[in-house]
């Protein structure tokens, strides 16, 4: 266990960190689950851009890498221009 104060104050900061990271990734896993259970062009159309947005959000913020945001993305687009 930490006896300094800073660091008594670092691992504070950093479970915050993880728990609001581990938030942001497990809503967009089911935001992503979500879209593609849809079957409607429409719906799917206005769904992918929110999901694209959560995942640019998650890749900014480091949680996911930059490439592993542009594969999701290009698979998700994939999948929803298929639907037409």
């Amino acid at each position: 266990m930490a006896n300094h104060k800073a660091t008594k104050k670092d691992v504070r900061q950093s479970n915050k960190r993880n728990e609001r990271n581990r938030y942001h990734g497990k809503t967009t896993r089911n935001a992503i689950r979500d879209l593609k259970k849809l079957t409607e062009k429409a719906a799917a159309d206005e769904k992918l851009t929110d999901v694209i947005s959560m995942i640019d959000k998650l890749a900014k913020r480091n949680i996911i890498h930059k490439n592993k945001a542009a594969n999701l993305k290009s698979k998700l687009t994939k999948k929803v221009n298929a639907i037409a």
